[in-house]
Formats: structure tokens, sequence, C-alpha cells
């Protein structure tokens, strides 16, 4: 198992290199410059080429490639929006966009697996039905205008604010008021982050769990008389887990896309706000390791579905070479 981890990881390199080098392509080959969006248009056209040496904007793409990852590595990056350091910006947003992703993937499993096991269980009856219902419509529905529907009504509702991390008045507020007020603007963001994820796993966990209470060892388990809850949460489900781990690789970046839309409707201030601010300013440093990061976790979520393959069925074994 080591062996293989440590083959993926090696293979993990030249994907990233890949995907960082048509980014970096796909980035500088849109319209629109940094300089153009800090610069009045009447400016003179010394100042903008001096900007452009500064910015090294004048040397060939190749070469500006270089020197970014080298700044990369050697922390060195500076964002041109503000001139300040990249993963700088980067750390002070990272931490809303962890708690917003992590709540997020609580409320995927928390919801998506009991839905689908039950919609297995009691299948095509009136909740399976509606269940299959609500799937389809949380799959279809835009996040965006999901979210702009609840914001209204929460407003008209609760006469609360939803937008950012917290209320402008959190420092009168005692301490289980400021846990609440954190809890009500998280609420909302995380929901609809999640809402795709537990409408279409729940669709793939009652296929997985229909697939598996048909087989042999589950009609042997009956005969033996154990109890259905028994067969279905003992037996079943650990098999019916399967299909479920290798959407896991793809969750991660589904939820990283996604924050990008969820951050920047309510205002919280992480890090898929930042890209869209940066791809707006053409902040070429901010977007490209924003970039880069999301697609390590990328790399790392399919890796993490692998390994979790074998725990989820000791059966799977991975060659030693």
């Amino acid at each position: 198992m080591r062996k293989y981890v440590l083959k993926r990881l090696l293979q993990c390199i030249p994907t990233l290199f890949g995907i960082t080098v048509i980014s970096f392509v796909v980035i500088h080959l849109a319209p629109g410059s940094p300089i153009g969006m800090q610069l009045n248009p009447k400016v003179s056209p010394r100042i903008v080429e001096q900007m452009r040496e500064n910015y090294d904007l004048d040397k060939p793409m190749h070469v500006q490639y270089v020197l970014w990852l080298k700044r990369l590595f050697k922390g060195g990056l500076y964002s041109f929006k503000d001139g300040k350091p990249v993963l700088q910006k980067i750390g002070e947003r990272l931490p809303a966009t962890v708690v917003l992703n992590v709540v997020s993937v609580i409320l995927i499993f928390g919801f998506a697996i009991p839905l689908g096991v039950f919609s297995a269980t009691h299948r095509y009856s009136l909740l399976d039905n509606m269940g299959t219902l609500a799937a389809y419509v949380g799959i279809s529905i835009p996040g965006f205008w999901l979210a702009y529907i609840l914001i209204l009504g929460a407003v008209k509702m609760f006469g609360v604010p939803v937008l950012g991390m917290r209320s402008f008045a959190v420092a009168e507020l005692s301490f289980w008021q400021v846990s609440l007020d954190r809890i009500w603007h998280l609420a909302l963001p995380s929901f609809i982050l999640a809402v795709g994820g537990i409408a279409g796993i729940s669709r793939y966990m009652r296929s997985s769990m229909l697939e598996v209470i048909q087989q042999d060892y589950i009609r042997t388990a009956r005969a033996k008389g154990l109890r259905e809850d028994e067969v279905y949460y003992k037996h079943a489900l650990r098999n019916a887990l399967l299909p479920i781990v290798t959407i896991i690789g793809f969750l991660i970046p589904g939820l990283i896309g996604g924050s990008v839309i969820v951050e920047t409707v309510f205002a919280w201030p992480g890090i898929g706000r930042l890209a869209y601010q940066s791809v707006l300013s053409r902040d070429y440093p901010t977007v490209m390791t924003i970039m880069t990061i999301s697609a390590v976790l990328v790399l790392l979520g399919n890796l993490a579905a692998d390994v979790l393959y074998a725990v989820v069925d000791p059966r799977i074994r991975y060659p030693k070479r």
C-alpha cells in the first residue's frame, strides 16, 4: 500500500505541472490586462510600459511562467491588485473557506447516505418517490438562484441579514449570541453548497443499496433470522458504500468550484470570493496560486478515494510494484 501511494503521488507531479501550464496560458490569453484595470486609459504610454516591466508582462509567456513558478516555491508572489503577498491573502481567507466546506461535507454525507438507504429499503413508496423528485430538483436548480431566493426569504421572515460571516454589532453580544450569529450566517451558504451533493449522492446510494440487497449473501443473512436493520446496516451498507467512495474524489473539486459562486453571493470572505475578485481585476499571481491549490486538492482527493477503497473493502489489494 505504501509503494502504491508513493507511486500515485509521483504521478501527480506531471499532472499538476500540466494543469498549471494550461491554466497559465488560458489566463494570459483572456481579454484584458492588470495594467488596464489599474491605470486610467489616458495615462502616458511610458507609464504603461513601465508597469508592464514591473509585472514582467513584457517578457515571453514561457519566461513569465518560469518566473511565476520560482516565486511560487520561494513564497515571493505579490498581488498585482494591492501588492500584498499572495500566500498571505490566501491564508487570511483560507479558514473561512475550510469551515464552509467542512460543514457542507458533513451535511452531504450526514443526509445523503441515510436518505439513500431509506429510499432503497422503502422502494416505490410515497416517501421514495418524493425523495426522487426532490433529488432531481436539487440537481437541476441553479445554486445562485436558490441562494438569492433563500436570502430574500430569510431577510423578510426574520429581518436579520445573512451576508458575510457575522453581524456588524457582534462586539456587543454575549458568547452564546455570537455563536448563534455565526451559525446563522453559516447555515444558508453551507446548505446551498451541499444541496447538489445531497441530491446526487443520495441517488447513487439508493442505486448501490438496491444492487447490494439483491445479492445472495443478503438472502443468506435473512435466512439466518437476522433483523432487517442488522441486514441493511451491518452487512449491506459497507459494500454499498464502495461506489460512494469513488465520488469523494469528484466531490472536492465540485465544492471548490461551488465556493466561488456561494461565497460571492453571500459575501463570504473566503478563497472563492477572492478568486472571483482576482479574476475581475486580472490579478494573475493570485488566480494562478488559487488554481494550483485547487488542483492539488483535486489530485489528493482522487488519491484519498483510491485508498479508502481498500479501507471500505479489505478484499481489494493494490499491486506492490
